[in-house]
């Protein structure tokens, strides 16, 4: 998966918040039947599937008259499940503590895969602690990063 671009996100958010859900952030996946468009929403109840429908009519429509995704696409709205995605500074501030899998652009010493703690977010950097050592990660980096989802 790719993080959607802000120009992508920008036709996205007004949508998903006029409907009264937070966005959560948007990427691009590539598979064999072609390219995926995959929208986060959240809301405190939660998510349910009438929501994802409504706000994929909705986005259908106001993509499809926006124009701005120019090649051939499917749209999928999601709720972030239990393996959450972070996409911002606040998603990985609000999950310190937690289990994390991160996949970086371009990590330090040529390293892009991180599963590990989430120990603190220091100004533009997560801090994640792997097999007893603390790597401080640009965020503005992160190509993905999930939670390790705990089940009960």
């Amino acid at each position: 998966m790719q993080r959607a671009s802000s120009q992508v996100v920008s036709v996205v958010e007004p949508v998903v918040t006029g409907l009264g859900y937070e966005l959560l952030g948007a990427e691009f996946g590539f598979a064999e039947n072609g390219q995926t468009l995959r929208v986060y929403i959240d809301k405190p109840q939660g998510i349910n599937m009438d929501d994802c429908a409504t706000v994929s009519r909705q986005l259908n429509a106001v993509l499809d008259v926006e124009d701005t995704i120019k090649s051939a696409y499917q749209l999928e709205v999601s709720s972030p499940g239990v393996d959450r995605p972070l996409f911002t500074h606040a998603h990985f501030a609000a999950q310190i503590g937690e289990q994390v899998k991160i996949k970086m652009r371009q990590g330090p010493e040529g390293r892009r895969h991180y599963k590990g703690t989430l120990t603190a977010v220091d100004g533009d950097s997560a801090v994640v602690l792997v097999d007893g050592v603390n790597y401080s990660l640009s965020i503005d980096e992160v190509e993905q990063a999930n939670l390790i989802g705990q089940l009960p």
